[in-house]
């Protein structure tokens, strides 16, 4: 998010939602079963989380401007035992699903569906659901209250790198399957898992799979991945807990701003060498933020929390299309979250000049990371940056870039089958469109599937949240439980 992840309540996959109503950290209270009922995906997912699954790019080739995001150095062999590892731990899903490994170490499971013998056309159900078991690095692991790769249980929370950016997804999935393999379940319709080994570098598993079922004819009815969350407090004034499904996400896009200059001894510098004309564009960027608008899946959730809003917000709600100008304008003030639902936004990351203390630098760099508003293109985004900077000294680079994922739709039957399996387990939850600030994998599977979405079926408060790529990242058993559940029911109705 996934996730990683830029993502906020309203913005991306929820870093900034609020706490779950009395509950602590991730746990939901009294939504699932006993927390006991859990101990299996628990322990499966405390042995998975030992793996050392980090995906990182070699060298930090990005900020050398050198490679591409497929280029990563990994612990191969922690990738290889944590593959090895899941047949023993879901013995059902490696008997009855057909299995193959995408790109190295992307898994692709397959599950028949029963009612292709009488029907082919049936094969056009198909639907797939997501993951990926790559983590990012564990920083600071001496500020951790356990282990960051110990798996420990307590009792009440699962700890460790991955337990919810994306392990605990993958093992959901796996765990709902195996379960209803033993009650001796089949899906009508064929289900694939898609299970990727780099999505926190933006790898290409995602992308070689997409093409595989392409190649195949498979175009899917319904695909979900790691995304949005359930929480409470996810917007003010709201009290009940919001289930936010992504129907989009933004376009992420590193440019590379350059200038050049001489050189020399610094002793004798001259009047806007490379670091100073660098300073003053990144200056006009900070100054010029792109246009303000509100998109219509943010009025959507706006609509869609209204009625749940005190009074006078509910007024304002109930009426976004007469009052969506002031209300794009407050969105731009009220804070970070809030102003990127509604721009397109840059954030200088990376800086380089002079190797040496008094040394003039010949050459000055500076790394912009977009996140491309919906509606917009990487090609326009660039074209207005080099208007912003107004310098035809500063170069312009792209170092990567997608444009923002089509929008899924936030009504009709896969719409619909989601929303009644989130309502099924997380009933006191309102269910809401909104688009994500983030990329997840599933951006990949836009170009063969229109109904893609972005949907993480636990309870996650600020805390939890902000664990993500953090110190202390854990779930809690009852919301890992509660997952499965939801996969549970979904996968019946697929």
């Amino acid at each position: 998010m996934r996730n990683p992840l830029e993502n906020a309540a309203a913005s991306t996959n929820l870093k900034s939602v609020g706490d779950a109503p009395g509950s602590p950290g991730n746990a939901p209270g009294s939504a699932g079963r006993a927390p006991g009922s859990a101990g299996r995906a628990a322990a499966s997912l405390a042995e998975l989380v030992t793996y050392r699954t980090v995906s990182r790019r070699a060298g930090d080739s990005r900020r050398a401007g050198g490679s591409s995001p497929a280029e990563a150095s990994v612990e191969t062999d922690q990738f290889e035992a944590f593959i090895a590892a899941l047949p023993r731990l879901y013995p059902a899903v490696h008997a009855a699903l057909e299995l193959e490994r995408v790109n190295g170490h992307a898994l692709l499971y397959r599950w028949p569906g029963s009612a292709l013998a009488e029907d082919p056309a049936a094969a056009q159900r198909a639907s797939v659901l997501m993951a990926h078991y790559d983590v990012v690095p564990a920083t600071d692991p001496g500020q951790w209250s356990q282990a960051p790769f110990s798996g420990h249980n307590d009792g009440t929370f699962l700890w460790g790198r991955g337990t919810l950016d994306d392990k605990g997804q993958l093992v959901a999935i796996l765990e709902a399957a195996e379960s209803l393999l033993r009650a001796g379940y089949a899906p009508a319709h064929d289900l694939y898992f898609s299970f990727g080994n780099n999505e926190e570098t933006a790898g290409n598993s995602a992308a070689a799979a997409a093409d595989l079922l392409a190649d195949r004819g498979v175009q899917p009815w319904l695909v979900l991945d790691e995304g949005g969350a359930v929480a409470g407090g996810a917007f003010p004034g709201v009290s009940r807990p919001a289930a936010v499904v992504g129907v989009a996400e933004k376009g992420i896009l590193d440019v590379e701003l350059l200038t050049r200059d001489p050189g020399g001894h610094a002793s004798t510098p001259p009047r806007m060498g490379a670091t100073a004309r660098l300073a003053r564009a990144i200056t006009r960027i900070e100054r010029n933020p792109f246009p303000q608008s509100l998109p219509e899946v943010t009025a959507e959730m706006l609509r869609r929390f209204g009625p749940h809003t005190p009074p006078p917000l509910r007024a304002v709600f109930a009426n976004v299309a007469l009052l969506r100008a002031p209300i794009t304008w407050l969105f731009g003030r009220l804070g970070n979250e809030t102003n990127a639902m509604t721009r397109t936004t840059v954030a200088i990351t990376t800086l380089e000049g002079s190797s040496g203390a008094n040394v003039l630098a010949a050459t000055a760099k500076a790394n912009a990371n977009i996140r491309v508003a919906v509606g917009e293109t990487v090609e326009g985004t660039v074209a207005h940056l080099r208007k912003i900077i107004r310098d035809p000294k500063i170069e312009l680079r792209i170092v990567e870039g997608n444009d923002p994922s089509p929008v899924s739709p936030s009504s009709g039957t896969q719409w619909e089958l989601l929303a009644d399996c989130i309502g099924q387990v997380f009933p006191e939850a309102i269910i809401t469109p909104y688009i994500m600030m983030g990329g997840t994998d599933s951006r990949r599977f836009t170009g063969i599937c229109g109904a893609v979405y972005r949907f993480a079926p636990f309870f996650m408060d600020v805390r939890a949240r902000g664990s993500i790529h953090a110190v202390d990242e854990k779930i809690s058993l009852e919301t890992l439980d509660q997952g499965v559940r939801f996969y549970e029911t979904l996968m019946r109705k697929l």
